[in-house]
């Protein structure tokens, strides 16, 4: 991802964000796999994840099944009532979601399970292919088979494979986080591609889950139990980089959201080019005097200057600070003015492990407040736009007139009280009046 070190760093090129300090996750490697992107599979929920059923229909080759509604979904959403306190939302996500062998995805479903939480996995399609086929990958701009993240080992796409697959029966989201992660800065870089290059890779990344079987030409593996066209409605490009030219793909191929934009402010969201806007943003990093992007691999850049494997007597203060930097972003807005609060990671072992350890004690700080009666909803990025959708034009309108970590004047009751919904009360920002759902 495209960090962003400070506030005010927003809007650069490339020769600039580098002297800004502004660094891409494409460029880190280390022992735990062959890019920042792996995980884990593992056992689904303590009295056992559903399976599909019988009457399961393979879609294609019998690499995705259509396996009816998806489990563990919440009750259908409602608008606000006058007065209603909205909910405080927090989306997890996870960029890459492939395995490689460390044992992450399995501690993060476990951890989602063990609170009813549900998050979005960004997979990268490319974490489906065989390197033995890696030439079936058509890049734009690049040399056919060309990554610049590694291809998985066979096992580790098995163990991917079940990964997914207990992922999504467990009620998260499954997304795309598109194939190749090219995050350079030169002709072949995600940041540069027109959108007809960007239809060209969202095809090939669900052409890779799609037909997984027949390029591994396994068959004693069971079906992902989705149907991959239905499922896609949004994802997070390599690097944050190239929104502008994805998003008419996107609003064609009919998705809801996307998550790429650098440097959100914790506000409520709009939509761009008729898409959701949901953007990583900048939260307090306690002991620093600019705002962190809400990311593991911002704090590794600001804390080890892209070390991976920076000396281990820092480990601790850092990893402090960084499940501090997530807690103080949701406290900010839980006591304040409800945005939803938008963490991505990736399954990595960076300096020594720290980033995990820092989410999720931050995601057990935020469960709790939820499992002590507060109205706070860990979910997948679909999950928070189903909601967002039915919510009416003038609420939605009237939440986005308050600034960061700032409270409804008087209070939520008369803030979105009956009468005057679309009028800004004293002391409120002034609405934008745009985009409105």
């Amino acid at each position: 991802m495209r960090a962003i070190t400070r506030r005010g760093a927003l809007g650069l090129g490339a020769g600039a964000a580098a002297a800004a300090g502004l660094v891409g996750c494409g460029s880190l490697t280390d022992s735990d796999g062959p890019s920042a992107h792996g995980g884990s599979s593992g056992s689904g929920k303590p009295s056992g994840s559903p399976s599909p059923k019988a009457s399961a229909r393979p879609i294609g080759d019998g690499s995705t099944s259509f396996t009816g509604k998806q489990p563990h979904q919440p009750a259908k959403p409602v608008p606000l009532q006058p007065g209603e306190e909205p909910p405080q939302f927090v989306i997890f996500s996870w960029d890459g979601a492939g395995e490689v062998g460390n044992g992450l995805f399995t501690r993060f479903l476990d951890l989602a399970n063990a609170h009813g939480a549900s998050m979005t996995f960004f997979l990268s399609g490319l974490y489906l292919l065989p390197e033995s086929k890696k030439r079936l990958y058509d890049p734009p701009n690049n040399p056919r088979g060309a990554s610049d993240i590694g291809y998985l080992t066979d096992d580790h796409v098995k163990l991917t494979l079940a990964g997914v697959r207990r992922a999504w029966l467990e009620g998260h989201e499954i997304g795309t986080h598109f194939n190749g992660h090219f995050c350079g800065e030169g002709h072949g870089s995600v940041g540069k591609w027109t959108p007809a290059q960007w239809r060209s890779e969202i095809d090939q990344a669900k052409k890779f889950v799609k037909e997984w079987r027949t390029n591994t030409g396994w068959s004693d593996l069971p079906s992902l139990p989705f149907d991959y066209d239905k499922e896609l409605v949004g994802g997070r490009t390599p690097c944050l980089l190239g929104q502008d030219n994805l998003l008419p793909t996107a609003r064609a191929l009919g998705w809801r959201y996307d998550a790429s934009s650098p440097g959100g402010r914790q506000v409520w969201p709009k939509k761009k080019d008729g898409i959701w806007d949901l953007p990583l943003q900048q939260i307090p990093f306690p002991g620093r005097s600019f705002e962190v992007l809400s990311m593991d691999y911002n704090m590794l850049a600001n804390q080890s200057v892209n070390s991976t494997k920076a000396p281990a007597h820092n480990y601790p203060g850092w990893r402090q600070q960084s499940a501090q930097a997530y807690i103080q972003g949701f406290k900010r807005a839980f006591e304040s003015n409800r945005a939803p609060l938008f963490i991505g990671n990736h399954f990595e072992q960076w300096n020594g492990g720290i980033y995990m350890d820092a989410v999720e004690e931050a995601f057990k700080h935020i469960a709790r407040e939820k499992e002590k009666g507060a109205d706070v909803r860990l979910v997948s990025f679909r999950q928070f736009v189903d909601w967002i959708d039915v919510q009416k034009p003038e609420v939605l309108e009237k939440l986005r007139t308050l600034e960061v970590g700032q409270q409804p004047a008087g209070g939520w009751k008369t803030f979105l009280g009956a009468g005057t919904p679309s009028s800004s009360p004293s002391g409120s920002a002034t609405a934008s009046g745009s985009d409105a759902a």
